[in-house]
Parts: structure tokens; sequence; C-alpha cells
């Protein structure tokens, strides 16, 4: 497989001699959190400072036809227990390093670069490549090592393609995805096929695949008065098979400045030789602007199967430049799960109840 890095590398150092145009770009956050139910031997507390600087440079080729890179980094402190921690001691963190061809009827972009596609919101089983959170006032997601190919041949339909190279165990796996637009709705068709044999997760929905295997989805959404969407994917390994289903739906209530109601349910069922596990969860958010600056946000979550309940509620005001937003969450505690601490996420997050704060400025 290609070096991905050393090739874009290569190529934004050739762009800096022939392209005039570019432009920088930053976002700088801090993150304090407080909770009741820490990991053991952690404090209640910590804060994280993030800065994400972006260099972007854009040449106008003939015609309609443009070549644009991208490079930024993002740069991590941590202060826990009276102690500072970084992730960029060793090596600069690469967040984006992409170098894109662009034209009326193709798009090709080479490098660390985001992939996400789906229409759903919260319970999202096409997060095959992301980590985006609705939940995150950041919005950030991690990036793949990917070759990707966006082909438009007609305005109601478009073809995707990618090779994804894995820096763990040097694999390289492909992929492609059809989307379709019509009167009825919009559809998609999407898959994917992975050699890689080391133990990853299925998006973010804590199912676990340790083998070699293929995906293969369909998803469609609907905006009317009611929006409607699906999104279903089946992953089939030698030894395993993960079905997993979501389906959603919003409305805005005509109150005020309109209150946005969503409701989405996911079933997943998976298969280990011959031992199966079913799981459910239902999610319900409400939205809400307050003025022109402001607003509101609470997610109810439901688990059916371990019958956990989670609520998160956020209050945001955004002004030109920088974001404040206030978090509250309200989780089961660590001990209400039927394993092993130590196998459980060490954060602060995400277990008992929390109390964060999140400042965002974008320069």
């Amino acid at each position: 497989m290609f070096n991905v890095k050393n090739i874009v590398f290569v190529i934004i150092m050739h762009s800096f001699i022939i392209c005039n145009p570019f432009s920088y770009k930053g976002l700088f956050s801090l993150n304090s959190i407080t909770t009741d139910d820490p990991p053991t031997d952690w404090p209640s507390y910590q804060s994280i400072i993030t800065y994400i600087p972006t260099l972007s440079l854009k040449k106008k080729l003939k015609g309609p036809d443009i070549i644009d890179t991208e490079l930024s980094y993002y740069f991590n402190v941590e202060y826990r227990a009276n102690s500072f921690f970084n992730n960029f001691k060793e090596q600069l963190p690469l967040h984006r390093f992409w170098v894109r061809y662009t034209n009326e009827k193709l798009e090709a972009r080479l490098g660390l670069q985001k992939i996400i596609f789906g229409p759903t919101q919260v319970l999202r089983p096409l997060s095959w490549f992301d980590t985006f959170d609705l939940r995150d006032p950041l919005g950030q997601t991690k990036g793949v090592d990917a070759l990707r190919f966006k082909w438009f041949p007609l305005e109601y339909i478009s073809f995707w393609s990618w090779l994804i190279h894995d820096n763990l165990d040097t694999t390289t796996s492909i992929g492609g995805r059809t989307e379709l637009s019509s009167n009825i709705g919009e559809f998609g068709l999407t898959f994917h096929l992975d050699p890689s044999n080391t133990n990853q997760t299925i998006g973010q929905t804590q199912t676990f695949i340790s083998n070699s295997h293929y995906r293969v989805a369909i998803d469609y959404r609907y905006d009317g008065a009611i929006g409607f969407w699906n999104e279903s994917t089946r992953i089939k390994s030698e030894k395993s098979e993960i079905y997993i289903s979501s389906i959603g739906a919003d409305y805005t209530i005509p109150v005020a400045n309109g209150v946005l109601l969503m409701a989405e349910t996911m079933y997943i069922h998976s298969k280990y030789d011959n031992l199966n596990n079913d799981q459910n969860y239902s999610v319900v958010m409400t939205s809400l602007p307050i003025g022109i600056l402001h607003s509101a946000m609470h997610i109810y979550r439901f688990d059916w199967s371990d019958k956990k309940i989670y609520h998160y509620l956020r209050w945001s005001s955004r002004f030109d430049t920088f974001s404040l937003n206030l978090i509250l969450s309200i989780n089961p505690n660590r001990n209400q799960y039927d394993v092993p601490e130590n196998v459980l996420p060490k954060s602060l997050s995400g277990f008992g109840k929390d109390i964060q704060f999140v400042f965002a400025y974008n320069h």
C-alpha cells in the first residue's frame, strides 16, 4: 500500500511552491469536567486544552478544475491530578493531511481525511470510519488514511469509492457507495471489504469484530412535514454475523422559534459461532433555539436490554468567533455494569453525574 503521508507531504510541499492563495485558521478549546464517579485512582476533575491549527491552499487550474490541500494538527494538553499530559511529546499529532482534485463531475482526495455518511444523527450504524458525536459541541471526528473518489455523472446520482490504509496491521480495505436522490427521498447503498484481523468496533455501536469481514448497508431519508430515515447494515466474517438497523424521525413544532423533536431506535443482533446476542437502544432529542445566540438541547437515551437510562442536557451560546457550552450528564454508575471496571473506558464522562464546561474559539 502507498505511504499516504509521504505522498501527500510531497504534493503539499509542491503546492506551497506553485500555489499563491492560502488560508490559515484554528480552533482553540478549553474543556473542564467534574464527576462523582471517576475511574479508580483518578481525580474527579480534569481540564483539557486543545488547539487545531489548519493551513489550506487552493490552486485554480484550467476551466472548473481545482486542486487544494489541507494540513492540520491536533495539539492536546490535559491537566489531571496536579500533573500535565500532552499528545505531542514524541511526534506532531496529525489531524488532517490531504490533497484534493475537483471538477464538475469528479472529486479525488488522498491523505488523512474525514469520511462520513448516513442520515442518522445519534444511533449511527453507518459510522464506520468516523467518531462524530452529536453531543460534542466541537463537532470533531478522527480521520482515516485513504484514497477516495466521488463521481457525479448526473445531478441526482453519485458514486463513491475508497481505499483505506490501516496503520496497525498495514492492511488495505476497499469499499464504495452509491447515493440516489428522487422525489420520494434519498437512497444510499454502501459496501466495504476489510481484510484486517485486529479487534475493532463497528462505528459507535460498541459491537466488536476481530476477523476479516465484509459490510453491506442500505440507507434512506425522506424530508417532508415529518423527516424519516433508516440505516440497516450487515457485517459478516468467517465466525460472526452482525445485523444493525436504526430508524428515526423528526418534527419541528411551530412554537416560539421552533422546537425540534427527534427520535431514533436501533436494534443490534450479533451472532458468534452459536452464541446470539440482542441489543436495543432508543433516544429522544429535544432542541430549542432561544433568541439568536442561545440554544438548549436534551437527549434521553434508554438501553432496553440492560434497562439503563442516560440524560444529556446542554446550553449553548454562540457568538461570531466563540461559543460557550454548559453540559450536564446523568448516566449509570460504573458499578452498574456487569463487567470489570478495568474494561470500561478511562474517562470522567459517561458515568455517574458530571458537569462539563466547553469554551471554543475559532480564528
